[in-house]
């Protein structure tokens, strides 16, 4: 049986792990490596390789006590978006997941023929690699890494930083010499020289003490001409809460003020920029066995009213589960956020990615406490319904996987913190393919993909979730060398393959674990042809580079299916009177999709085929003019959707009921006319639901045109 792993083996592991690492780490001042990468993440550890592989000298400075990152941190459920699309060493590594799951001893809670991974992460019977992994595993196979090519590695080293409210020049802890680290320092005092550096951190810390510019937060639409960045009440559609969620301490009473969590200055106007950064959480790693299950607690100064939100949210009808519990081999999880109060503790981390580092040990504090609050909460809250109660007591942390005792993790998800502003800015019209790259270094596959940013109290007084986008439907597209490089005019030497130059939007597609090991590779191998050349990382020979990173099986070019976005129609192009899923009053119908087109706004919402009998939505018409109208319902056709869905015209004193089958395509773009009726003058309602239907019922919008 393993055990978890103790500082003490860890930190013996990173200054004995490498033959020659005890010599340099004794000798460090007087030592310039080719490389320093500063950030062990699963990006750093990648560079590194990468440097060695060309026969060059590299160290890594990790500021905490475990390489890896995330993915050494519970994010075991890899984000793909498309396995053709990952090579390179991050291919290697996910093939050598598949032969650590091969080996029987390997396995000790669970046999492995009774494991099954799902989704897009499934490992087919031909493939060569596997895309599912403990926490464990993944370190295991990051140590193999280091000792394989032995690379000097230390942990618990922490950049000097200062911080000036009014700057974002903050260069302490590096030493620049016309344009150019020389040599970076550490707040134990130590000093580490290289002719190239790679921030490899998942906050920017090196860039942005190095004086090189960025941003945090989300830009407006307008800065990019882009449609999904900036506040976007109109895209939180998943991950929502139920209708009519009181948002007051006390319920209907305003003056007795908001519940946690809740900003008071939200939402702000549509489509504007802000400095709120998508929520964090801790990507937990759950079992159900009981030998190695830790039983989650009710922690020290446990407040109830932080969950307040979540209790009214499942009273006033929310029945699922608000997690995603992915399974992990030898019976454990990869557990995330989902449903509108969740592990995701949104607006808590609005400071972390400029915080130092008392204060970011403070939020992430917060954040583990919210989370153990949260669990404790599912688990044994007599207002959580009883079926919720019962599975979520099965599962509990595990006693093999982490340092601590209570079996939590340190990594916190930073999914998003600060963005560098470099010779390229990624955005939205790139994942889209109306720009392309024009010097790939990799490719990105994952949807555009951000997490709620905010909770805030609307018009009627209930709780809104706003931030969360999730738009995808294109093919893998190529991420620019100069997304990773900044301005020469700033610094010549480093590079940043994980606080990329990308818009929110775009940052969000690319933000995948991945992602940041092909571009922790391509990075490296710019920084050693730089000092090759003897010139500026701005100044190499793309073809040169482009050259070695075909040698080392990059993927740069999608030669796969072409898809493009499916297409938005804008409700107030059409004729007649139209109304959007948007602003319909509903009962379930939470997913939503932008997968097929048309459709019209900003998606679609399904019925996932579940809860039937018990979704429906209103679309609430005015009639200003009485007379017969043709009534139309937007909606995509699939092979998986109903033949049998109920549409319900109630006008007047009169109702009709209309069943339509949503495999026929419509016939009138995005609509298909389902007849004319009489209405007169007044209120009027269509009404979809999801009754006795055999198969996923699609809403849309509903039409309807005056004869």
């Amino acid at each position: 049986m393993r055990c978890a792993p103790t500082v003490r083996t860890l930190t013996i592991f990173a200054m004995c792990c490498a033959s020659t690492l005890c010599s340099v780490a004794r000798t460090a001042g007087e030592t310039t490596y080719d490389v320093v990468v500063y950030g062990g993440t699963s990006a750093g550890i990648a560079a590194a390789v990468q440097v060695k592989r060309m026969g060059g000298s590299v160290i890594v400075l990790e500021p905490s006590r475990r390489i890896g990152g995330l993915t050494t941190g519970g994010l075991g459920q890899t984000d793909i978006g498309n396995k053709a699309a990952i090579g390179g060493i991050a291919r290697d590594f996910y093939q050598r997941v598949q032969e650590y799951y091969r080996q029987p001893d390997h396995w000790d809670w669970q046999r492995r023929d009774a494991y099954r991974d799902g989704g897009q992460t499934r490992t087919g019977n031909a493939e060569e690699a596997m895309w599912t992994f403990e926490p464990s595993a993944a370190l295991t196979i990051m140590q193999d890494l280091v000792r394989e090519y032995e690379i000097s590695v230390l942990l618990e080293q922490r950049l000097v930083r200062t911080h000036n409210a009014n700057s974002s020049r903050s260069t302490a802890g590096v030493t620049l010499t016309n344009k150019q680290i020389t040599a970076i320092t550490m707040d134990n005092g130590r000093t580490y020289r290289g002719r190239a550096f790679i921030d490899a951190t998942y906050e920017g810390d090196l860039m942005a003490a190095a004086g090189v510019s960025y941003t945090v937060g989300r830009e407006s639409n307008s800065q990019y001409n882009e449609t999904l960045n900036g506040v976007e009440t109109r895209h939180a559609r998943s991950h929502q809460f139920m209708p009519s969620v009181d948002a007051y301490v006390v319920s209907g009473d305003p003056s007795s003020g908001l519940l946690p969590g809740i900003d008071p200055q939200g939402p702000g106007e549509e489509g504007a920029s802000d400095r709120r950064v998508q929520a964090y959480c801790y990507r937990m790693c759950l079992t159900d066995h009981p030998e190695n299950r830790i039983a989650f607690a009710k922690p020290d100064g446990y407040d109830p009213l932080v969950y307040e939100l979540l209790l009214r949210n499942f009273e006033a009808g929310e029945k699922a589960l608000p997690w995603i519990n992915s399974s992990m081999p030898n019976r454990k999880t990869d557990t995330n956020n989902s449903r509108g109060f969740s592990t995701d503790f949104i607006g808590q981390n609005y400071e972390y990615p400029e915080a130092d580092y008392t204060e970011r040990e403070a939020i992430a504090q917060r954040h583990r406490h919210y989370q153990q609050g949260l669990m404790w909460t599912l688990a044994n809250h007599p207002r959580v319904p009883a079926h919720i109660r019962k599975e979520v007591s099965r599962w509990g942390t595990c006693r093999d996987e982490f340092e601590r005792e209570d079996g939590w993790q340190q990594q916190l998800y930073v999914r998003e913190a600060r963005r560098m502003l470099g010779v390229t800015v990624m955005t939205q019209h790139h994942c889209q393919g109306r720009q392309v790259a024009a010097d790939p270094i990799g490719l990105a596959a994952y949807t555009m993909d951000s997490h709620n940013v905010q909770r805030y109290v609307d018009a009627d007084g209930h709780a809104r979730n706003e931030g969360d986008v999730q738009v995808g439907g294109f093919s893998p597209y190529p991420i620019s060398y100069g997304s990773i490089t900044p301005r020469a005019d700033q610094c010549e030497n480093l590079l940043v393959p994980v606080c990329l130059s990308a818009s929110h939007i775009a940052f969000g597609s690319i933000r995948m674990e991945p992602v940041f090991m092909v571009l922790g590779q391509s990075a490296a191998t710019a920084a050693m042809q730089a000092i090759e050349a003897n010139v500026s990382v701005q100044a190499i020979s793309y073809e040169t580079l482009r050259a070695q990173l075909l040698a080392d099986n990059q993927v740069l070019t999608w030669t796969g299916p072409v898809h493009r976005s499916a297409s938005a129609v804008d409700p107030k192009t059409l004729d007649g009177i139209v109304v959007d899923d948007d602003v319909a009053k509903r009962v379930g119908f939470e997913a939503a999709s932008v997968s097929l087109g048309p459709f019209i706004g900003t998606g679609y919402r399904h019925d996932s085929d579940t809860a039937k009998g018990h979704q429906y939505i209103l679309f609430p018409f005015t009639i200003d003019n009485a007379g017969v109208y043709e009534v139309l319902v937007a909606y995509t056709s699939n092979p998986n959707r109903a033949t049998n869905v109920p549409v319900i015209i109630r006008a007047g004193d009169e109702s009709h009921e209309v069943k339509v089958n949503q495999q026929k395509k419509p016939g009138r773009g995005a609509f298909e006319a389902i007849g004319k009726f009489s209405f007169p003058t007044g209120d009027a309602t269509i009404e979809i639901n999801n009754a006795d239907t055999d198969g996923y019922v699609v809403v849309d919008a509903v039409q309807i045109l005056r004869q």
